[in-house]
């Protein structure tokens, strides 16, 4: 089965949510977490990104979060984003859903994505919540209201999925007649959960099958690079819109 496939489905769909996860970030350049070469191999997540860390090892939490935050300055959108915005604007994908905390969905024009796992480019206090700029947080400057702790709005191990993004993505899980899972290996709850919400057509893109997203029953599969494969629906739906 081919793309000419998947141009079908989105055709025939009425609502079509996607689901992205690191996979759709590193033909960007951005790291994955869990590969043979991801961010976790050499790092203890628990150590680093958790509420634990950012309660009683700030310096270290900063550090590694000021690290990755600059590393998205040479970072762009790749094809596929781009191509996934223009989907929406032609009304093809009512929702995009992401594990990625690295905002280049928006940057490439997507105005409906829900942050599943929230993002590593707006700040805010830890005490108060009050929003600040990325340099401050760069800068290690603290909160100006209350002097607290500047963080970014990333979900840390410890904590919950933001309700509103995990909400509104229910919601559309709910209503679609297809899902298109895109460069996640499923491993991570509760999104993993999520296609199994669906009593729609579910479609999985990846360079490969992992053995978590071999549990799920996919309508179509298609293997390769995120970009790659959307370049060739792209040309299979032409000027299609809804």
């Amino acid at each position: 089965m081919t793309a000419e496939t998947l141009a079908h489905l989105m055709k025939q769909s009425n609502r079509t949510v996607v689901l992205t996860g690191a996979g759709m970030s590193t033909e960007s350049g951005i790291p994955d977490f869990r590969s043979s070469t991801g961010l976790w191999r050499n790092i203890n997540p628990r150590i680093v990104a958790s509420t634990e860390s950012l309660q009683k090892n700030y310096e270290q939490f900063r550090e590694f979060y000021q690290t990755r935050m600059n590393s998205l300055n040479n970072c762009k959108p790749h094809e596929g984003h781009l191509i996934l915005a223009d989907f929406e604007k032609r009304g093809l994908v009512s929702l995009i859903a992401t594990q990625n905390v690295d905002q280049l969905h928006q940057q490439a024009g997507s105005k409906n994505v829900a942050e599943l796992h929230g993002n590593i480019v707006t700040i805010r206090c830890q005490k108060c919540g009050k929003p600040h700029a990325k340099e401050q947080f760069l800068n290690n400057s603290i909160c100006t209201y209350c002097s607290g702790k500047l963080r970014p709005n990333v979900v840390l191990f410890g904590e919950t999925l933001p309700s509103e993004a995990w909400d509104r993505t229910l919601h559309e899980i709910h209503q679609a007649d297809l899902v298109i899972v895109i460069g996640t290996s499923l491993e991570v709850y509760p999104v993993n959960q999520l296609p199994s919400m669906s009593k729609g057509k579910l479609v999985y893109i990846n360079r490969e099958q992992t053995s978590t997203s071999l549990h799920y029953s996919f309508d179509l599969v298609l293997e390769g690079s995120a970009g790659k494969i959307l370049a060739d629906v792209y040309q299979e739906l032409g000027d299609f819109e809804k």
